[in-house]
């Protein structure tokens, strides 16, 4: 089973289900959130609809009278169980007035894919696939089917099949059988359901053990990575992580206006370099009610946010909901167990803002830093906060080196910031700012001369 839209299928209709819990402003910025997130995929929006329920639980998601409108506008062409209910469902749809749905300007039938914003079980997903006839996702289906599309490395490719799998492994368990295959089963070996879902299991378990190799290699990167002063950063979806990583170490890094347009840690040396190198990684975005499965698969990204030694906390601070989204951040950095690092808040996108709105701002987060990744004098200020906030971890120490040692004097330049020199008679007297590890291995070396 794969999670795939078909390409013809275009036209999306949103269906947004206000619970007591879920609600007003955030039932309505969720809402446009899942309207970014299914324009990522190639969908069209061609309306949104609404209703209030008690609960997402219940085994019909949708009372019969809102099916009704929704039916309509995909083109009446599912079915509902039983006989009763199909024919009470069929004058239901002939005797509504439809006239209020237009309040949208959404056309009569013209919705091929019906999105919820909410997650489904298998059953009331496959429930009202069969009564309005066209594909249904849920909100988690379609964020691991955008992953699944923008997955580029190897890691996020055995991550996100990982999670994909999870979620299409109790589909599997609740796909329709006929009763004579059933039938056919018993005593007879395992039937086609019971061999999908061993394959299933098998090829996650195959996937788990691939997914460990490649993680160990990722470490063992890490560890390497760890004398040098790393910097992170980390926040929401679509914030301007890659544009800002791009604008600090003159790389190309892929910077798109779209939700998740990186899911692959990428590792840059910050520029102009310096010495010793600066480390920047740019880390997948987070999204409100992320998929539990995918915030477990992705912690070894994560895991350059855990080990940097500075966080950069980029919001989009032209989106009137960054409050609530830099909330998620904390939330699945709290989760991944990133705690005790240095932080620092980037008001991102400050050139879409009035200079009211950028003062009221600095008001509210006088800690923060406002930058626009488009303004050279910005970029220049963050370069520089990193440089000192890394300077501040170096330990300084002068070394004396004798000109009889040979490259002693060009690893020091090399891999040390070097603060002030002085030529004596018999040696150059060096005094450097470098991290305790790599000074420890320079004295170790300089006693073996």
């Amino acid at each position: 089973m794969q999670l795939t839209a078909k390409a013809s299928l275009t036209n999306a209709l949103l269906i947004s289900i206000c619970t007591p819990d879920f609600k007003g402003d955030e039932a309505t910025e969720s809402l446009a959130e899942l309207a970014r997130l299914v324009t990522t995929l190639g969908f069209k929006v061609v309306g949104t609809q609404s209703q209030k329920q008690s609960s997402t639980k219940k085994v019909n998601v949708l009372g019969l009278g809102k099916l009704a409108e929704i039916a309509h506008l995909t083109g009446n062409q599912g079915v509902v169980d039983g006989e009763d209910d199909e024919d009470f469902f069929e004058e239901l749809v002939d005797e509504t007035d439809f006239s209020d749905i237009q309040s949208d300007n959404l056309p009569f039938a013209c919705a091929d894919v019906v999105v919820f914003d909410c997650d489904l079980s298998p059953s009331q997903l496959r429930n009202v696939e069969n009564q309005l006839g066209v594909e249904v996702f849920d909100r988690t289906g379609i964020i691991i089917e955008i992953f699944s599309r923008h997955a580029r490395t190897k890691t996020a490719k055995l991550q996100v099949e990982i999670a994909r799998l999870n979620y299409v492994a109790p589909r599997l368990r609740e796909s329709s059988c006929g009763d004579k295959e059933r039938q056919m089963g018993k005593g007879a070996g395992e039937t086609t359901l019971e061999l999908n879902r061993r394959a299933v299991r098998d090829q996650l378990a195959e996937l788990k053990r691939e997914l460990a190799s490649v993680q160990h290699e990722m470490k063992g990167r890490r560890t390497q990575r760890s004398e040098l002063f790393c910097v992170a950063l980390v926040g929401y979806t679509n914030a301007g992580k890659s544009s800002m990583m791009r604008a600090i170490t003159g790389s190309d890094v892929e910077g798109e206006n779209k939700l998740f347009a990186t899911l692959d840690t990428t590792v840059r040396a910050l520029y102009p370099t310096t010495q010793p190198r600066i480390l920047v990684s740019d880390t997948v975005g987070f999204i409100k009610k992320l998929p539990h499965d995918l915030v477990a698969s992705f912690h070894s990204t994560l895991a350059e946010a855990h080990d940097a030694s500075l966080l950069l906390y980029v919001v989009d601070a032209s989106d009137p909901s960054f409050r609530s989204q830099l909330d998620v951040v904390h939330g699945v950095l709290e989760e991944v167990g990133v705690e005790d690092s240095k932080k620092l808040l980037i008001l991102n996108k400050s050139d879409q803002l009035s200079t009211e709105q950028q003062q009221a701002l600095m008001e509210e987060f006088p800690e923060a830093m406002m930058t626009s990744t488009r303004n050279p004098d910005d970029v220049s200020k963050l370069h520089q906060y990193i440089v000192e906030v890394a300077h501040q971890e170096m330990i300084e120490e002068e070394i004396i080196v004798p000109y009889t040692a040979k490259g002693i004097i060009g690893e020091i330049r090399s891999s040390m910031s070097v603060t002030k020199e002085e030529y004596e008679y018999s040696h150059i007297k060096v005094t450097v700012r470098s991290n305790a590890i790599d000074l420890a291995r320079l004295k170790k070396r300089m006693l073996s001369l």
